[in-house]
Order: C-alpha cells, then structure tokens, then sequence
C-alpha cells in the first residue's frame, strides 16, 4: 500500500517514521538521498526529493546525522550517518516502539 501524503495529519505523523527509518539506516551503512527514497518506498512511503532533503539537512543540523561527500559512478554524492546523538535518539526511539506496539497488541 502506498501512503498519501495529502492530508497533513497522515503526513505529520509519517514524517516521524521516516526519520526513525533514516536513522536506522544511517546507523548501519553511509546512506545517500536517492538510496533512502528506494528503501522508504519499499516500505510503502512516497516521498519526493523535495521533502527528504530537507528532512536530512534538519536531522544533520540537529546533530543527528552527519555527512561526507564522496565520488560515486563518477557523480558527488552527499554520505549520510548517525552520530553518536543520533545512535542514542534511535537507542531511545527502540524503547517507545517497545512500549507503543505493547499497548496496541494488548
């Protein structure tokens, strides 16, 4: 099932997931824009450039990311990975989605 992103409500509440995804994966390889929006679409999110860019630039200035370009096939590409705040953010985030998906399976 693809997301819709129309309804701000739905979008607020995704965006969150989103950036828990990014922050899972950054934590386990260097990751780059195009590389996040295959792996979020392949969880069902359509999510445009002009939203995840931004979403990564405000995750990387809250200190939760940080980056390195680097030449790949002969193109720039802007490297994504967690810091140390952005391991002990997702470190924290396991314990809600614990404690969350507890109460709803109840």
């Amino acid at each position: 099932m693809t997301l819709s992103y129309s309804n701000k409500v739905f979008r607020n509440l995704f965006l969150g997931f989103i950036r828990l995804h990014i922050l899972y994966h950054a934590s386990k390889e260097p990751v780059f824009g195009l590389s996040m929006m295959q792996e979020l679409e392949r969880h069902g999110y359509q999510i445009s450039p002009g939203t995840l860019y931004p979403i990564l630039h405000q995750m990387e200035s809250n200190g939760f990311l940080w980056s390195e370009k680097k030449v790949a096939n002969g193109k720039m590409r802007k490297y994504y990975r967690t810091t140390d705040e952005g391991n002990q953010a997702l470190s924290l985030s396991y314990d809600k989605i614990r404690e969350l998906c507890d109460e709803i399976i109840e």
